[in-house]
């Protein structure tokens, strides 16, 4: 497979990039990557553990946004051949969800990385299921030295 050809689909793939493991990752796609941005997605599964009622809970949905970074790190990580740090949420400036998905949606979620300092990245985030923006926030991750 090669990794510098997007979409990058492989599952496996995409859940090495990022420090969350199996039942916790709420991510599976790579949609594009550059230096600022990254579009990461996530198709809805029956055994995701904020599925309730056929609904992608709120918290899912915020948890794929924050990995959704922490998958534009680990990528960066990857492609200068170390390994990815681990990382935190440090703060939320504002989330808006719009509406939530539903079990079978595909998520595109957008990270813009606004500023990035001594490990700390300010980033908006957008997320959207057939062009349609469902939720979008502004978000401060920190890696751990």
């Amino acid at each position: 497979m090669n990794s510098n050809i997007f979409p990058i689909l492989d599952k496996d793939f995409v859940a090495q990039l990022i420090p969350q493991k199996f039942p916790f990752v709420m991510v599976d796609k790579l949609l594009a990557f550059s230096e600022n941005e990254i579009t990461a997605g996530l198709t809805v599964p029956l055994e995701n553990i904020f599925v309730s009622d056929a609904t992608f809970q709120e918290s899912g949905l915020i948890e794929h946004m924050a990995q959704s970074v922490a998958l534009y790190t680990g990528y960066q990580f990857y492609l200068k051949q170390e390994p990815a740090p681990t990382g935190y949420i440090g703060s939320i400036k504002s989330i808006e969800i719009v509406r939530l998905p539903q079990l079978g949606d595909a998520i595109e979620t957008t990270v813009n990385v606004l500023q990035e300092f001594m490990g700390v990245t300010l980033v908006e985030i957008s997320s959207k299921i057939n062009t349609i923006e469902i939720a979008r926030g502004q978000m401060k991750t920190v890696l751990v030295s």
